[in-house]
């Protein structure tokens, strides 16, 4: 935001810096303040002539303003700023860091009371006071001012640190050493640039209707997971991260072999029987189990009804909005929660603290983990994997091709033996009911591709080498493993797999599968500091990526050195606990700022039949302001719903 309109400067000691500002940019409109009245004011020495500056270009100067209650100065009712500068704040004297840090806080819960929606806080410190690794040397956390922690107090997170560059500035003179009209060292010394955080946004039972093998079911989202649905990051024109790295590796595979993508709807939602005749390598324990609010086999006359009575936006899995006459799946967002609630308190709870035998199979439903069952689905129920010897690979229904028409096949990764090889693709948001971890995902896009071919081509090794080419460059490599290979990158670790299908009848022909977490190469492709930032509201995340930037990149984070907040929980449970149901918890109280839980403790009491835990939860935000106050308000919330929920006893 550069030049800005209107400019309050406050702590001002002899003015220069605003007559500087008034001199070098006639456009902006400058209102300078000093906490000394007039008559101190014009002591320091050339004030009297900088003030004059300041009017002379339009300017207004005002006494006896405190930089911590500027929203009860009556000089600035009314008004708001597009920036508001702080030069060397300090308290005077020989105040130690504590009293200074105090003085930022209170200056910044102040100066959003006066700053305008978009508007910027300039904030400038001698080098060290900051205490982030822009300084040189950086201070240690305990003995530095700790800028951003005070201003995250106020919602602000910091967006750019730059040099102070006072040779810019011809009349500016720095004063006020110790309180005196003195000058200090300014070498070195560091502008820090904050702006607003969004707010957050509390989690949702979200109510889904779908239709899951002819039945209409209608069922809630886990509050932990609300902010993972209906994002439509997949959606056609959209140009977010994951969309971008889809993109990229269908055309780098379409230079091989034909790919189709299929856009038809598919559900969120998996029957157990369906998930056990595929995803045979997902734990069930790592699922989302879902009890259904309500099920009917007739399902046209239930969409027709429901929508007579409450229309609803309907989406398909990728996010997309659809057509009312394409009941795919539905939700109703907070405004419409009493009718659900009248469901009763049971059906709001986060599905992995439903009671359910993952082993069974009558009226067990679960969200997909992965895209595999709708794979087989599609393919069967369509025939669009067929192995077609004169090579046309012909679209049928909902199709997306990426390939290169008129491409003379190159050796055997197009044809073997004359048979041209079809990819056939699907993509959208999978969940894995895992433990809160930097690196573990409870929804990520997959994109699944799977492809018949001749085995004499070797398929597996082909694609590997394929997908080396294009990811190697970001770090990814491969691990061969008894069916197939496995892509590795760190430090997350597995980011997809490519691997054979159950053994055919045909055994001249070999039924490949690949799977890519689109999420984690994301994470690389763009260097991401976090996976999180991906479900980012904030259009300065989004706004990085609307020209579709290539692939390497890098994301330039728009949060700066967000603090690491840690805190220790206890509690005492009964005789039986899970983890799992903890972990989910944790989300949803923490809205997702929570990266890291560990166990630092467990004791079972011999005579109670009671276990004490203790955990140690790491919270760090890259997307909103993060302060300790409001940290410890997600930290208490935890506390209140693992004692409402779980029935345990905090100690």
């Amino acid at each position: 935001m550069s030049p800005s309109r209107s400019i309050l400067l406050v702590g001002e000691g002899n003015f220069s810096f605003s007559a500087s500002v008034s001199h070098s940019d006639t456009e902006t409109s400058v209102t300078a303040t000093c906490l000394q009245h007039q008559e101190e004011a014009l002591r320091h020495e050339g004030a009297a002539g900088n003030i004059q500056t300041i009017k002379d270009a339009g300017g207004a100067v005002v006494f006896g303003v405190d930089c911590r209650k500027l929203g009860e100065c009556a000089s600035l009712q009314g008004r708001v700023f597009d920036r508001v500068v702080f030069n060397f704040p300090h308290c005077g004297r020989k105040s130690g860091v504590k009293k200074n840090r105090e003085l930022l806080k209170n200056f910044f819960l102040s100066c959003v009371q006066v700053l305008a929606e978009d508007g910027e806080v300039h904030v400038s410190l001698c080098n060290g006071q900051g205490g982030t690794p822009a300084d040189h040397p950086q201070r240690e956390w305990h003995n530095s001012w700790q800028v951003v922690s005070m201003a995250a107090e106020a919602h602000l997170i910091l967006t750019d640190v730059h040099p102070f560059e006072s040779e810019k500035l011809q009349r500016y003179k720095c004063t006020g050493y110790r309180s005196q009209d003195k000058g200090f060292h300014v070498e070195k010394a560091l502008l820090h640039v904050f702006t607003r955080s969004l707010p957050y946004t509390p989690a949702q039972i979200l109510k889904v209707e779908e239709a899951v093998e002819g039945e209409n079911v209608q069922y809630n989202i886990p509050a932990e997971l609300s902010d993972y649905i209906f994002r439509g990051f997949l959606c056609s024109g959209a140009v977010h991260p994951v969309k971008l790295v889809q993109d990229f590796l269908l055309e780098g595979l379409a230079e091989k072999w034909s790919v189709s993508m299929k856009t038809d709807t598919i559900p969120f939602l998996l029957t157990a029987k369906q998930l056990r005749s595929c995803c045979h390598d997902v734990d069930s324990t790592n699922c989302y189990w879902i009890q259904l609010l309500q099920k009917d086999l007739n399902s046209d006359t239930l969409a027709s009804t429901d929508k007579a009575k409450d229309p609803l936006m309907f989406l398909d899995s990728r996010g997309c909005t659809d057509t009312p006459d394409t009941p795919s799946a539905a939700y109703v967002a907070s405004e419409k929660m009493d009718r659900v609630r009248r469901k009763g308190t049971e059906s709001l709870k986060s599905a992995c603290s439903l009671d359910v035998d993952p082993e069974g199979e009558s009226g067990l439903y679960v969200l997909r983990p992965s895209l595999l069952p709708q794979m087989e689905e599609l393919l069967t129920k369509k025939e669009e994997l067929i192995i077609n010897a004169d090579g046309r690979g012909e679209n049928e229904g909902n199709n997306t091709s990426v390939g290169a028409e008129g491409r003379k096949d190159e050796g055997p990764c197009g044809s073997c033996n004359g048979v041209n090889s079809l990819l056939f693709g699907i993509s959208g948001v999978v969940f894995r009911n895992v433990s809160v971890n930097l690196w573990a995902l409870p929804s990520f896009h997959e994109l699944l591709l799977r492809g018949v071919f001749p085995s004499e081509c070797e398929p597996i090794r082909l694609l590997g080498q394929r997908l080396k080419t294009l990811l190697a460059p970001y770090g990814v490599s491969l691990v061969t493993e008894q069916r197939g290979l496995r892509l590795i990158a760190q430090p997350m670790g597995l980011v997809g797999r490519v691997f054979a299908g159950d053994a055919s009848d045909n055994v001249s022909h070999i039924n490949v599968t690949v799977s890519l977490n689109l999420d984690l190469l994301a994470v690389l492709l763009f260097s991401l500091p976090d996976w999180r930032l991906l479900w980012s509201h904030d259009p300065r995340f989004l706004n990085q990526f609307t020209l579709r930037p290539p692939p390497g990149k890098p994301f330039h984070p728009f949060s700066l050195f967000p603090e690491h907040i840690s805190f220790d929980i206890s509690f005492w449970t009964g005789p039986t606990w899970e983890d799992k149901k903890f972990h989910a918890v944790v989300r949803e109280a923490s809205h997702g700022t929570v990266e890291q839980v560990k166990r630092i403790d467990a004791f079972s009491h011999p005579d109670l039949s009671q276990t004490s835990y203790c955990y140690r939860l790491t919270y760090h935000s890259h997307t909103h302001a993060l302060s300790h106050t409001q940290a410890l308000q997600f930290h208490k919330n935890l506390e209140s719903l693992l004692s409402s929920r779980l029935h345990v006893t905090i100690r």
